[in-house]
């Protein structure tokens, strides 16, 4: 693997007690390590200029989210003329080979658009993600978090979609189909740009071979809410951009009862403003992502029997609720 051809973006927002760790387990992938700092206040930029002044620094003012803050660096990367970008959690630490494989893979196989590895939980020694789904009920999840390890997920195969906290993304293709959506902030918007790529006819490909190590939600524990107003938020829009407007008719209601139920547990949670500031910020943009839907469907290269082959036919493993109330509705998934 040569250097000019790959290259990693790493958001960081305050993420001083991780991130040296990772930069560490970086090193020896010679690799251009891009870190993207968003407005972190704990001296994580000084920590990169100290420590690691080869790597390219983008300090920007203030967070402007995952998304936003990987578009800056993905930028910077085709910029540069790099074939490939890789984007890495700044909690996550890479085995030597991780990189390796994934380039490896995208090399070999021209229809690849995004190749992801097997995430595993630093602190539990269990599964993170062995790549993303995208069920009926709208809901996407990873597979196998929280499973123990073993050989279930060692095959080397095709998925629905890769999380964006350790996988490699083809320039190309990121070029037809656009960055990431920067309206997303944090959360789905690796699952939203999977789902894009498929619709355009790329794949996205599992390989078992490359493991990263993940602490698994150390940045959205520093903020109460974060995580329910950016799924209240995301989850309509990952829906009304990507879903063929054949399968709306099977996902929308179920996706329309599984909202709800979040809303609901939400608000058990005494998280009204989240929930409310969420469903309000999700109907202002509802005109902007059905324009956003126009290009993505119009320009789509692949049947609906091909994204419906896909699709998990079932609930994510941990719903356990709605799987009592599919249960009660008598629904065969």
């Amino acid at each position: 693997m040569h250097k000019s051809t790959t290259a990693i973006v790493i958001p960081n927002w305050n993420g001083l007690d991780t991130l040296g760790c990772c930069l560490a387990s970086l090193e020896h992938t010679k690799a251009m390590v891009v870190v993207v700092d968003n407005g972190s206040v704990d001296g994580s930029v000084d920590f990169i200029k100290t420590n690691y002044p080869l790597v390219e620094l983008i300090a920007l003012p203030k967070n402007i989210g995952f998304a936003g803050g990987v578009n800056k660096g993905v930028l910077k990367v085709i910029d540069l003329g790099f074939e490939y970008v890789a984007l890495f959690n700044n909690d996550a630490v890479a085995t030597e080979a991780w990189l390796e494989h994934l380039v490896v893979k995208m090399r070999d196989n021209s229809s690849v658009g995004i190749a992801t590895c097997k995430l595993i939980n630093a602190s539990s020694a269990r599964l993170d993600s062995t790549g993303e789904a995208y069920t009926t009920w709208g809901l996407p999840y990873p597979r196998g978090r929280g499973e123990p390890i073993s050989q279930r997920y060692d095959s080397s195969q095709t998925i629905f979609g890769a999380s964006g906290g350790a996988s490699l993304y083809r320039i190309s293709m990121l070029k037809e189909i656009g960055l990431f959506d920067e309206d997303f902030f944090a959360y789905y918007e690796d699952i939203d740009l999977s789902f894009r790529a498929q619709l355009a006819g790329w794949k996205v490909w599992y390989e078992p071979r490359s493991i990263v190590y993940h602490d698994t939600g150390s940045t959205s524990r520093k903020i109460k809410g974060f995580t329910t107003y950016q799924t209240i938020k995301n989850l309509p829009w990952l829906l009304w951009k990507n879903v063929p407007a054949r399968l709306l008719l099977k996902i929308w209601p179920r996706f329309f009862v599984a909202h709800l139920f979040f809303v609901f547990a939400a608000l058990q949670r005494r998280q009204l403003w989240p929930v409310t500031k969420g469903l309000f910020i999700a109907c202002l943009l509802f005109p902007k992502k059905l324009l956003e839907r126009h290009k993505i469907q119009s320009t789509r290269k692949v049947s609906v029997e091909y994204i419906e082959s896909i699709i998990t036919f079932d609930l994510p493993p941990n719903a356990t609720r709605l799987r009592k109330f599919r249960k009660l509705l008598r629904l065969k998934y």
